[in-house]
């Protein structure tokens, strides 16, 4: 088997040697660089081709184009992209611009020692060839990435390599989540020497690095890493005052470890709705039996049927985003009584501003954004619903604040619950405050019709009709034609309008 065989898709060979035809009769050396060579010596599937020339992009890269049937994309100045596009999909060659003299001299401009190395295009050919032809014995590595990428670990190429591009001190932290590599003890301290700088890259470069620090699971660990290195509170400086911040004795974590052991919880909490039915009874969530957590995971499933969400969802960085800032409002609220007891009063609430500014700064979507204030204001509603009888009232008043979001604040909520007591046991409220989402969740996803029927009359109407002004008084009568609706006390149109006729003294004029 051929190396391409095992480990490539089988059209980039074509595609190179086409490619490296081209550069031939052009005249023009061609090298395989970066991330590509990183890639193949450690086995990784190849996404991107980053190919360095030694001539002129804009006037080479759109006849490539041509020449391989494909289409030419300008990404900035110097750098631009060609995509061959087929049946199964397309194949990316990133063309740059040698910098420096030689190659070396653009591998020396890099910014880790296992990105800087480089490859003859002919020799990486070879290579994909035949097996035999050992593509270390042709590498170009004047900072030699070949050890470190041996030895797991990730190294600068040069002391400045951060005040060049801060954007790289998140790249730090990627890598080696995704290499699982070491980042030695040099490199660590240039990155919290240089961790001030991370807000002058542009936010929407800090969104991408950090939504894919949080993809993988253990995000705790990762946010431990960050936090280690001194980037986290850059990023975040709302979460300064929460270190060290005590909290009632139920929880086990500070206000900064239990916000980032949330994220942990919750997935352990999607990791546990995944088990087969018979594992789920072993499970460490379950005290007396495993129902609620069976139906749970039974209703996801379902409301991925009716395309409410999606369960992998429930796990994306959005989500652990909103779980990381659910008590973001506690270190502003934090008051300590008379009697020694800890309070904070009205967190829910304060944390709404503190998310937007957050999301804002890590250039997050306004989808996302929402998703993490509705969490904040919204946390500890199930916890509160599970103390008393839920009422048909109560949970249509959750619905119609939320929507289907109300699940995902529901899920939060369990994890808020798991990471307060950390590797303390479980108590009984545990079991209630379970049941209490599996009710929430039952309610929506399979009688949603009933708490939450079709409106029957719009606030426009309202408004014409009766003179109302946009305002409190409007979503007030609004709610109550809703709760009328849920009770049957109005089924019909007509109702309607008889009912706001009565509650308002008079219609405005004839219907």
């Amino acid at each position: 088997m051929t190396m391409h065989e095992d480990r490539l898709d089988g059209r980039i060979l074509p595609v190179l040697e086409k490619t490296l035809n081209f550069f031939l009769k052009h005249g023009c050396a061609a090298f395989v660089v970066g991330g590509s060579i990183r890639d193949l010596l450690l086995h990784h599937p190849i996404t991107d081709w980053d190919i360095v020339i030694s001539d002129s992009v804009p006037r080479l890269a759109p006849r490539l184009a041509d020449a391989l049937e494909g289409y030419y994309v300008r990404m900035h100045d110097k750098a631009s992209r060609v995509v061959v596009k087929d049946e199964h999909g397309e194949l990316i060659l990133d063309i740059a611009p040698m910098h420096g003299a030689a190659i070396q001299d653009d591998l020396l401009q890099r910014d880790f020692t296992l990105n800087a190395l480089a490859a003859p295009l002919s020799d990486v050919i070879a290579t994909l060839h035949d097996s035999t032809h050992a593509l270390s014995s042709v590498l170009i590595d004047p900072t030699h990435g070949l050890a470190d990428i041996h030895t797991h670990t990730l190294r600068t190429v040069s002391d400045t390599i951060f005040q060049h591009d801060p954007l790289r001190l998140l790249r730090a932290v990627r890598f080696a989540i995704y290499h699982a590599l070491s980042i030695e003890p040099h490199t660590e301290k240039l990155i919290k020497r240089d961790a001030h700088l991370l807000l002058q890259a542009a936010a929407s470069r800090i969104h991408e690095e950090m939504y894919a620090i949080l993809t993988p699971a253990s995000a705790t660990t990762h946010l431990h890493l960050l936090d280690r290195l001194g980037l986290f509170t850059i990023l975040m400086p709302e979460f300064i005052a929460a270190r060290g911040m005590p909290q009632p004795e139920l929880h086990h974590w500070d206000v900064f470890e239990h916000s980032l052991e949330t994220v942990s919880a919750l997935e352990f909490l999607m990791a546990q709705l995944h088990l087969p039915a018979e594992e789920l009874h072993q499970s460490p969530l379950t005290m007396n039996d495993a129902n609620d957590l069976l139906t749970l995971q039974t209703l996801l499933r379902e409301a991925e049927g009716q395309q409410i969400l999606t369960v992998a969802s429930l796990t994306s960085p959005a989500m652990k985003l909103a779980a990381l800032l659910h008590d973001i409002g506690k270190p502003v609220t934090y008051v300590v009584d008379e009697g020694g007891n800890i309070h904070f009063y009205g967190h829910p609430q304060a944390g709404v501003p503190l998310v937007q500014q957050i999301m804002r700064r890590i250039n997050a979507s306004t989808h996302d954004t929402r998703l993490a204030q509705q969490v904040a204001a919204h946390h500890m509603r199930p916890g509160q619903l599970s103390n008393t009888p839920m009422t048909p009232r109560a949970i249509r008043r959750y619905f119609l604040d939320l929507g289907p979001t109300g699940i995902a604040v529901a899920l939060i909520s369990l994890a808020d619950h798991l990471a307060m007591r950390g590797p303390e046991p479980l108590l009984p409220s545990w079991e209630r405050h379970l049941s209490a989402v599996r009710i929430l969740l039952t309610r929506y996803i399979r009688e949603r019709r009933s708490i939450l029927p079709p409106r029957l009359i719009q606030p426009e109407e309202i408004i014409h009709h009766f003179g109302v002004e946009p305002g409190p008084l409007l979503g007030q009568l609004l709610e109550e034609i809703a709760e009328a609706q849920a009770e049957g006390e109005i089924r019909s149109r007509s109702e309607a309008f008889w009912f706001l006729e009565e509650r308002l003294g008079g219609k405005k004029e004839e219907l």
